[in-house]
Formats: structure tokens, sequence, C-alpha cells
């Protein structure tokens, strides 16, 4: 966990390492000529680790097995990264060419 007093500053860490990304989708929009998936979040501005590493789920592994720590950490933040790559590629699609899967 993590001092419940910081919920709003924890909460804009995962935003801005992009964990937790702001999205909208509206297939509706698709039909009216708009695009239906909006990210309303920024880029990622910080390293996932500065988001992780103030909660103590993730940190205490820190502690009892760093090296797998670090490997869990890298292969989240290339997950995160993978991710933001397909938001941007689905926010930049055209209406009349977005098909998600599904």
């Amino acid at each position: 966990g993590y001092d419940m007093g910081d919920g709003m500053k924890q909460q804009k860490l995962a935003t801005a390492s992009g964990y937790w990304p702001l999205i909208r989708f509206n297939p509706a929009l698709r039909a009216a000529g708009k695009k239906p998936f909006v990210l309303d979040s920024p880029r990622p501005s910080i390293p996932f680790k500065d988001y992780a590493y103030n909660e103590m789920r993730y940190k205490i592994l820190t502690r009892t097995n760093p090296e797998d720590a670090e490997k869990l950490l890298q292969g989240a933040q290339e997950q995160i990264d993978r991710r933001w790559q397909t938001y941007e590629h689905l926010q930049n699609q055209e209406p009349a060419k977005f098909h998600p899967v599904g």
C-alpha cells in the first residue's frame, strides 16, 4: 500500500507512467464519421518504476528478490510502451478504417 493521503498523487503517477491511461471508446461515433477512440492522457512522462516503487506491493519484491523485481519491472515497462503505441495507432485511425479486433 501507500499513504492514503497521497492517493491523488499516486493516481497521477499511474497516469503519468502510462500504467493507467485515460481513454474513451464510443463505437457510435464511427457511424457519425468521428473517431471512436480518444486517448485523453499525454504520452508517459515518467518511467513505470517511479509509480510502482511508491507502493509496497511492488517495492517488497526488490527486497526479497531484486533480480526478479528488475526483470518484472522491465517487462512491465515494455508492455506499457507497446500498449501506448497501440493506443496512439488507434487514436490516429480514420473512422472509416477503424476496425477494432474482437
